[in-house]
């Protein structure tokens, strides 16, 4: 299994990088969790973000003229996990500064990204086609894909509790 696979971390030193893709509350977060926690007790350096929380700490950094501090610590991780691309539209400027991570990282370090969104409907999130075509060819580039599927946990649990309740 795949997933038993990423564990072992051995992603990491092959510099190659993970998309978790699916429909929300399928596990996607909760496996890249689960993997960064495996890689920082093997000892690698790890960061885990919300895209969001990175595009706004990239933007402070940049108007605060300390992007390029940001940018080395980022540039020293061996796993960076990109949490929930998707959910929230990023700025032109958002995700140009995300690309340009992304794209410091390709073949230095490996990037994990849990996206709820197909490949096609990145451009709802980052804007510029060109923009996407040139982010997804650096993380499809020596990449593990894998597709959760599945009705939400979340939901799954609501719907179990509302039954008990009315029982």
């Amino acid at each position: 299994m795949l997933e038993l696979e990423l564990a072992r971390c051995s992603f990491i030193d092959e510099r190659e990088n993970v998309l978790l893709i699916g429909n929300p509350g399928t596990g996607k977060s909760h496996l890249a969790t689960a993997i960064a926690a495996e890689a920082c007790a093997k000892g690698y350096k790890v960061k885990f973000f919300r895209v969001t929380e990175l595009v706004t700490m990239l933007i402070e950094a940049r108007d605060q003229r300390v992007l390029a501090r940001l940018k080395t610590q980022l540039s020293k991780l061996d796993l960076l996990v990109l949490d929930e691309l998707g959910y929230v539209p990023a700025t032109k400027v958002g995700a140009e500064l995300l690309f340009d991570v992304i794209a410091t990282a390709h073949e230095r370090s490996s990037v994990m990204v849990t996206t709820n969104l197909p490949f096609e409907n990145w451009t709802e999130v980052l804007g510029s086609e060109r923009l996407i075509g040139a982010t997804l060819d650096r993380l499809t580039h020596r990449c593990k894909i894998i597709e959760t599927k599945g009705e939400s946990y979340r939901l799954q649990d609501a719907t179990r509790r509302s039954r008990a309740r009315k029982s």
